[in-house]
Parts: C-alpha cells; structure tokens; sequence
C-alpha cells in the first residue's frame, strides 16, 4: 500500500464527514492509542537457547496508535481505512513462551516506530428481510439501521480476529486480558502477516437465531513471514465459524464453533526429525517445505452471570504436524475465567478479570524442540517438555472518559514447555489506553 493512495482514501473519508448532514450515520472516525509496560524479574534457567526467554530482569515499553476511517459509499456500501503506528518490542524480542503476555505485540524484526495500513476494505450489507436494528457507532462500524437477517461481505485488509471468535468477555487486549492465548483459540492458527492482517473474502450471514462466517484468505510465504504467497490455488486459508446465542434462566449466553484449513509451503515436523537424525544435526524445519495442510477446530462459549460478571472458556486444537505459521506454537490449549463489571462495586466503567491456561504440543513437534530445532517464536535448544501454565488477574480503571489505567499480573510456570527454565516467571504490566 503505497503513502498517495492511504492520503487519498483517508482525504476522501474526512472530505464526508466535512460535508454529510448526519455524521452518526454517513461517516465512522475513531481513534485509540495504547502503551503497555511490562517488567519480570530474573529467574533460575539451566541453559538458554535461541529463542528463549532471557533469564535476566527485563522492563519493555509497547506502544501501538489506530486511526478508525469509515464512509457510507451507497446503500449498504461501507469503506475503511485503518492507518496504524505501532512500536516496541515484546520481551527477548517477542520469543520464548507459547502463550506470550503482550497481545499488542507481534514478532517483528524491527521494534522502531512504523506507520502501516492495518486494514483497507470494503464492505457491502444485503438485506434479507425487512425487520432492522440499530447499530451503535464504533471502530470500523457506521452507526444506523440495518437488517437483522443480512449477509455482509468484506473484501480487502482485515484481521479474522475482528470478527471471529468475538468472545465479550476476553477478545481485546487493549482493555480485558493481555495474554495471546487468552483473546482467541490459542491453537487456531489464524493466516496474517506479521502484525496480524491479511486479504482475503469475509461473509457474514446474520439470522435471528444463528450467525455464521465464512473467510478465505491468503498465507504468509514463509512462517511468520510479512508478505504473503500469491499462489492462491495451493496457498490459502479456509475459516468456517458457527455461533449460537441461547439463554439459561434469562441469562445471555453464546457458543461459537471455528473451524480452518490452512494450505501453504509448510514444514513438517517428524520429517525434519528424521532428516536431522540422518545427518546427526539439529532439526530444521524449513528444510521440510512443500504444500500441505494443517486444520483445527476452536470451541468458545460464554455466558453472563447476572448483570456483573461472565464466564468464558476455550478449547482448541490442530494437528500439529506441521510447523506453526502464522499465531503462536500451540497445538493443543483450554482456558477458563471470570470477567466482573465495575457495577458490582460502585465503578460501573471498571472491569476485572482472572483466568487460567494451559497450553500444550504434539508429539512431533516437542520431539523437534527436545532434539534442538527452533520455531519461530520458541526452541531453547533442549526441551524437558511440561505443559505451560498460565494465570492472569487485571484491574482496568476508567479514570477519564477515554481513558483507562490497567493493572496485570501474569505467572507463567513451564515458559516454553520448559520445565528446565523458570520453573515459573512473574509478569507484572501496567497499560493506558486512551479511546476516542
């Protein structure tokens, strides 16, 4: 995306808000910007790799800025652009546990400052029926009236995670949990680039009783890479995602049920075992590629409990035989917590949350880290594998209008599945988030 065209589309969108009689429902312009510093302290390890968690103290600041631009083009057409800055980096940068702690960042190679396009797309809304409902004004969400039984499609820059598994609870880490695996399935292996985005096809089919989406998107050329393999016949995502509300006793609930195929120039891990041992070397996973397949399935439910606090719980899984290439190296991952709204104690604009995790590999793939090959976001060069264990408890305080002050504690015990490293590491964070 090149700078003349972003200042184009975003002049065209403000030049609507400029002149449109009713702003609420001709144009969308948000804005967030969110700091997050987090700190751990020494801790006791036996050896560390390349891709470990740094046993000495460390203290990192992240930052990322979002400007929100949307228009209504013409009946149910929608535009948006979201330029994004974003900068810092993540501890050691950004390697070394499963379940990272910092869901605002990504593993990038450079941790300076960038402004990029983090979405660009269109979006067009088909009615199905003539009942409608009002939509509030939000990021990348044009306030007004629209059909309750609708099909909406989406075509350009997006993130699957903005509209897959939307969890109310524990889905945003700019003002609820911090930890990667607790915003999503932490084994959905979801296609983005290196910061998360990606291209692609986004349906959404609304009925009253039942929504369903359907993504095709593209694939990084390589593992965690930045640019995306344009061989769209044997390079692509498929993510399928099923949602049903229901009610127990008068209290809303919901299930979603995810499921994806990826298809990309992967590696695999028991053949790069077997390479490796016939040439009494380290494993390598990249000397393995060739077009295949990885799938899973996510299952997410929550539910309220009275009008102050909710439950939520996910369990996921993939196959784990080839290597991770997209999120996180989790192969197999179940959470479950508490979210309470500030009403319970007086602070109606509050909110806290506990949760626990447990995140945990295949057979091949923790065979490849014992025998000292690397992912790219974990590998200490020997593996005593246990299953990594998270808890994570936050205090959010809406202290202005637009902005909140988080407290967060994080205990990951078996950083890296490494039961040979830790055996646990405290992570304290402190977050400002500031929404216009």
């Amino acid at each position: 995306m090149k700078v003349p065209l972003f200042m184009i589309v975003a002049a065209l969108i403000i030049a609507a808000k400029a002149y449109a009689q009713d702003t609420s429902e001709t144009v969308s312009y948000h804005f967030q910007f969110t700091g997050i510093q987090q700190a751990h302290p020494p801790f006791s390890a036996k050896y560390t790799g390349r891709n470990s968690l740094l046993p000495t103290a460390e203290n990192l600041l992240s930052i990322t800025s979002t400007l929100y631009l949307g228009s209504r083009l013409w009946k149910g057409g929608e535009i948006y652009l979201d330029p994004e800055l974003a900068g810092g980096s993540g501890f050691s940068s950004t390697t070394g546990i499963a379940g990272f702690p910092n869901g605002e960042i990504y593993r990038v190679d450079n941790p300076a400052p960038k402004i990029f396009i983090a979405r660009f797309f269109l979006r067009q809304h088909f009615s199905l029926g003539n009942e409608m409902e009002n939509t509030d004004p939000d990021q990348n969400q044009i306030a007004g009236p629209l059909p309750k039984s609708r099909l909406t499609v989406t075509v350009g820059k997006f993130s699957l995670t903005d509209v897959f598994d939307d969890n109310r609870y524990s889905h945003d880490a700019r003002t609820q949990f911090l930890n990667w695996a607790l915003w999503s399935g932490a084994a959905w292996d979801y296609a983005a680039d290196t910061r998360g985005y990606n291209w692609g096809v986004l349906t959404e089919l609304h009925l009253p009783s039942w929504l369903m989406n359907f993504a095709a998107v593209m694939v990084p050329s390589y593992a965690n890479g930045p640019y995306f393999d344009h061989d769209i016949a044997r390079a692509y995502s498929l993510n399928l995602e099923l949602v049903k509300p229901y009610g127990i006793s008068g209290l809303d609930g919901r299930l979603h049920l995810i499921v994806f195929l990826n298809h990309g120039a992967m590696g695999n891990y028991r053949s790069a075992i077997d390479r490796g041992r016939s040439t009494a070397s380290a494993p390598e996973i990249d000397r393995t590629s060739s077009y295949c397949s990885k799938y899973g399935f996510v299952i997410s439910a929550e539910q309220a409990l009275g009008h102050t606090a909710g439950l939520f719980s996910r369990l996921s899984w993939n196959d784990g035989k080839t290597e991770t290439w997209a999120f996180t190296e989790i192969d197999r991952s179940f959470h479950a917590g508490v979210s309470i709204h500030g009403d319970a104690w007086g602070r109606k604009e509050d909110n806290a949350g506990i949760a626990y995790v447990v995140n945990a590999l295949s057979a091949d793939h923790r065979e490849y880290l014992a025998r000292g090959g690397y992912g790219f976001l974990i590998g200490d060069g020997a593996l005593s594998y246990a299953l990594e264990q998270i808890t994570e408890a936050y205090y959010c305080a809406r202290l202005f209008p637009s902005f909140s002050l988080t407290l967060d504690d994080q205990v990951v015990i078996n950083p890296a599945y490494n039961r040979d490293r830790g055996p646990f590491v405290n992570i304290l964070s402190l977050r400002g988030h500031v929404e216009l």
